[in-house]
């Protein structure tokens, strides 16, 4: 690490973690610098606790209650006055480091939030166009002045003061395979859906020509193309998420008419052979 100024104000970063044995490693590895890690896991079934145990003696283990309220949580552990939120599947780069260690250098710190560029990869590749760069995430804060959005997926922080930006990004390492991409396609539509069944009816055309906006946005409007064949598919994966969303947005608000035609002809054959 090159030299920086003696720091005025210390940091913790915090991780929610489980079954991220692949990742914790090399996560943990780009943070160590930090004055404290806190780490929480949902309940690991593989070594992702001994290898959080390697770098921190702060692996607390809080049984899965959903992202945000598990991100609220660790936010309550950290004790030092500003946090940086990162997640295991994400590494700060030496040049991010280096950026937040010079504004942890500063006696008076302007802003209550930074949001910090993020570079994705999809199959293995960097992507810069379709939406996903640079991706800006607000991730680190004063402590006191910040609250996670309440959402199943999706969420996020708020701060209560100005927000800055960072000009270094950090790196997220995703969406490694199609089956990866389509499990968490299946995963995050089921939350989302469960936050959104309560609003607009679902109509037939909107399960139509959401996916076709979005394919288009992605591809043409976002530039995606510009990333060839891997635009391409990403465009693809983003269409098929809002299909799936839509469809069990559908599914969830008639869920009581779907329940009762099936439930009429089982009583139906019941009372036949009953008699």
């Amino acid at each position: 690490m090159k030299d920086t100024p003696p720091r005025q104000h210390r940091l913790s970063v915090t991780l929610i973690v489980q079954n991220e044995a692949n990742n914790i490693r090399e996560c943990l590895q780009s943070v160590a610098w930090a004055d404290e890690i806190v780490v929480v896991d949902g309940g690991s079934t593989d070594n992702t606790v001994a290898l959080a145990q390697e770098f921190t003696d702060r692996v607390l283990h809080h049984p899965w209650p959903g992202y945000a309220a598990q991100k609220q949580f660790a936010l309550e552990q950290a004790t030092c006055p500003w946090v940086l939120s990162i997640d295991a599947d994400e590494r700060v780069t030496p040049e991010l480091r280096d950026e937040i260690l010079g504004i942890l250098s500063q006696e008076d710190i302007p802003f209550a939030g930074f949001r910090i560029p993020r570079l994705s990869t999809f199959l293995g590749k960097f992507m810069y166009h379709g939406g996903w760069y640079p991706g800006y995430q607000l991730r680190l804060f004063r402590r006191d002045r910040v609250r996670v959005t309440e959402a199943r997926v999706h969420e996020g922080f708020e701060v209560d003061g100005a927000v800055g930006t960072l000009q270094h990004h950090f790196v997220h390492y995703t969406h490694r395979t199609l089956s990866e991409s389509f499990e968490r396609l299946n995963r995050y539509s089921s939350l989302e859906a469960l936050d959104r069944a309560g609003g607009k009816r679902v109509r037939w055309y909107h399960i139509l020509l959401h996916p076709i906006a979005a394919f288009f946005n992605k591809y043409i409007g976002l530039q995606g193309y510009r990333d060839g064949m891997h635009g391409f598919l990403l465009a693809l994966v983003s269409a098929m998420v809002k299909m799936a969303l839509y469809m069990k947005i559908w599914e969830l608000q008639h869920r009581g008419e779907i329940e009762s035609q099936y439930e009429l002809p089982q009583m139906a054959q019941e009372t036949e052979r009953a008699e």
